[in-house]
């Protein structure tokens, strides 16, 4: 009995994330069901390079054609992928690796070329920005400038990245937008808006921990303008998957939107920044690209960290403090009115009864 062999391309970023990439070709030999699969591996040599070598993999039938760097390889190879019988794999070599976070590919090598030779493929859900196709998120805001400065930086990876973020993040100002969706339209001031496929930006920063690539919806997160004091609260609960509980957050699902902005500016599409218009249309298109996923995802692999917990009810309960304080101000501010008022009117007419 003859075993049919799948083909797969294996497409390398020499120039993604921070690790060498001179040694995968070794590994995948070594590590590679050659007893199921035919391959090749090739490295792009210039931006766009990948989307091109996906094509004609495609176009010739490949069985599979695996994406080997951070998310922006990932999302140049899948987008040549949408619509086709050809299924993407992932061996995660970025900075962030959003998508590969959320299927929950692991980030040793050689552990998500085990996750490729036992060739789990299912059939998910992708997004699209203006006519450009994102596979974990996209948005606009703070996120997207971000992004611009991330891009523009010498240096890639997350301590560059939390860099940007902590020198711009408290100067940013917040705009105003007009969302519409099948249910009518709404105005928001937002630091930022986010419309997730999966479920993180990536380093396992949650932005939509409820996201999923199977329900044909988008989870669309606005986050309000907050202070230097409520920043350490969002921060926490990125990171620990509870961002979606923060009174500072808005969420809701969608098949499709509209969002206008005052001013033209940046938007991003899986961490890609490019400038556009005030009008920003965004989509998921249902069950649109072949994935191979892990299998055996541990149940574990989302539950909030027990640490981060706890620094979450530290700075909730600080949150509480400062809000009753708020209330406290209120209402002696509200006394302060009323004895002044009266102390105003006693002393023009000192002999009015009250």
């Amino acid at each position: 009995m003859s075993i049919i062999m799948k083909t797969v391309t294996f497409i390398v970023n020499p120039l993604s994330g921070t690790h060498k990439k001179g040694e995968i070709p070794n590994i995948i030999g070594q590590a590679l069901d050659k007893t199921k699969f035919d391959y090749r591996v090739l490295f792009t040599e210039y931006s766009g390079h990948a989307a091109e070598l996906t094509r004609l993999a495609a176009d010739s039938h490949t069985d599979i054609v695996v994406a080997v760097g951070g998310d922006g390889t990932v999302n140049e190879v899948a987008r040549s992928l949408v619509h086709t019988s050809t299924a993407l794999g992932i061996i995660p070599c970025g900075s962030g690796n959003g998508l590969a976070r959320h299927l929950c590919i692991p980030m040793d090598i050689r552990k998500a070329i085990a996750i490729i030779n036992k060739c789990n493929i299912d059939l998910l859900d992708y997004g699209v920005i203006n006519d450009l196709p994102f596979f974990c998120t996209c948005g606009m805001g703070f996120d997207a400038f971000i992004s611009l400065k991330f891009a523009g930086a010498g240096k890639r990876g997350p301590i560059t990245y939390v860099e940007n973020v902590l020198k711009e993040g408290l100067k940013y100002q917040p705009e105003t937008y007009l969302v519409e969706d099948e249910t009518g339209t709404k105005q928001y001031k937002a630091f930022l808006i986010a419309c997730a496929n999966a479920s993180q930006y990536g380093n396992n920063a949650f932005i939509a921990p409820q996201a999923s690539m199977t329900d044909g919806l988008m989870d669309v997160i606005i986050m309000e303008p907050f202070t230097a004091f409520d920043a350490p609260q969002i921060s926490i609960d990125m990171f620990n998957g509870t961002l979606d509980k923060n009174s500072r957050i808005k969420t809701f699902k969608a098949k499709s939107i509209k969002i206008t902005r005052t001013h033209e500016g940046a938007i991003h599409y899986d961490g890609d920044p490019i400038m556009t218009g005030k009008d920003i249309d965004v989509r998921i298109e249902p069950k649109g690209i072949h994935i191979i996923t892990n299998p055996d995802t541990p149940e574990f692999i989302r539950q909030p960290n027990i640490f981060l917990n706890a620094f979450s009810e530290f700075f909730n309960n600080i949150n509480n403090v400062r809000d009753d304080i708020e209330k406290q101000s209120r209402r002696i501010q509200a006394i302060n009115k009323v004895l002044l008022r009266k102390l105003t009117n006693n002393t023009t007419y000192p002999n009015k009864q009250e």
